[in-house]
């Protein structure tokens, strides 16, 4: 079970990661999927942040899990928000993007728990 956990985390890290990244780095698709989602530019750059500290959370609560747990929490409750967004935008097509960046983080979450 722990080296399923090990591999989940990581994976959900990766992709909280990569999601942060491309969004401080404005990709051109990601700029463009925020304003149709009428996203405020100054949130950007925290939201940013909060999913690259999250990631980094993930990967400090393979060590200190209390901080693991802390950071997919507050991920989850970050794609959750996400997956609103893109709905009362009305982009329903849209709306399996955030919730595949929330599935492993909550593997993670339940496989710390089970472990």
């Amino acid at each position: 079970m722990r080296i399923a956990h090990v591999v989940v985390t990581l994976v959900a890290a990766a992709l909280a990661g990569f999601s942060g990244t491309v969004l401080l780095m404005r990709a051109e698709w990601i700029v463009k999927a925020l304003t149709d989602y009428r996203v405020p530019r100054a949130w950007w750059t925290p939201l940013g942040v909060a999913k690259a500290a999250g990631a980094v959370g993930l990967v400090v609560g393979l060590v200190v899990p209390v901080v693991g747990v802390l950071a997919g929490v507050g991920l989850l409750l970050y794609f959750t928000g996400a997956a609103v967004t893109v709905a009362r935008a009305r982009w329903y097509s849209h709306i399996p993007f955030p919730l595949v960046y929330a599935a492993p983080v909550a593997g993670a979450l339940v496989l710390g728990m089970l472990g």
